[in-house]
């Protein structure tokens, strides 16, 4: 079998772009998670990893999909190799099923239901809450002041998020960003700092600030 880096970069200069290599690779990613029956959340949990980080790498939008260690590390968490990942990009998925028969009708013109038709689940939103006890985010919040938070939403540019690292502690910070290594989180008086994907469980995004009364 040619090596990783060789096999992809023959996609990049033969047949398709590195945009379009990086697609395929990720489509491949999510087609192996499916197939062990992990969410994206459960997947990056065995790594350190977020599902919104989780996710970019399914959406072919991270660089990191084209280094070997990057795929190693993320095929160990779905009990794969990288040769799994890379034979599944070279293979084309199914074809979609066909359009669905169109649906029975009663006699004055209205769709009946049928097996055929279900809703979309829908996504179970998770808020928690905890008291702040200190004065370090002052003055977006101060000690006392309850911060609800959305588990597993991406926080935005200078929102606040909540970091759950594996230590136990939850860390409150303002997001500035994250890449492969990790994210970068800063208080109010601009100060910056790094967490590595390593040391953390979940990210999470501040939806409220509770005032003590």
């Amino acid at each position: 079998m040619k090596p990783l880096v060789t096999t992809v970069f023959r996609w990049q200069s033969d047949v398709m772009s590195e945009q379009e290599a990086a697609i395929r690779i990720g489509e491949a990613l999510g087609r192996l998670r499916r197939e062990r029956g992990l969410s994206q959340a459960e997947a990056g949990a065995r790594i350190g990893m977020t599902s919104q980080g989780w996710s970019l790498y399914e959406a072919g939008r991270r660089a990191g999909l084209f280094r070997p260690d990057m795929q190693k590390r993320l095929t160990a968490a779905l009990d794969a190799t990288p040769e799994d990942l890379m034979l599944l990009a070279e293979t084309p998925p199914s074809p979609a099923p066909g359009p669905a028969s169109a649906p029975a009708t009663d006699g004055a013109g209205v769709q009946s239901k049928g097996r055929d038709f279900e809703p979309a689940p829908s996504r179970t939103i998770r808020r928690e809450r905890y008291r702040l006890d200190t004065d370090d985010m002052g003055p977006w919040a101060f000690a006392g002041t309850i911060i609800e938070y959305e588990k597993d939403r991406q926080p935005k540019q200078g929102g606040g998020a909540v970091l759950q690292l594996r230590d136990g502690r939850l860390h409150l910070g303002l997001w500035q960003g994250s890449d492969d290594r990790g994210v970068v989180v800063a208080n109010t008086g601009g100060t910056q700092t790094p967490f590595s994907w390593r040391d953390i469980l979940a990210v999470s995004a501040v939806t409220a600030r509770i005032e003590p009364e």
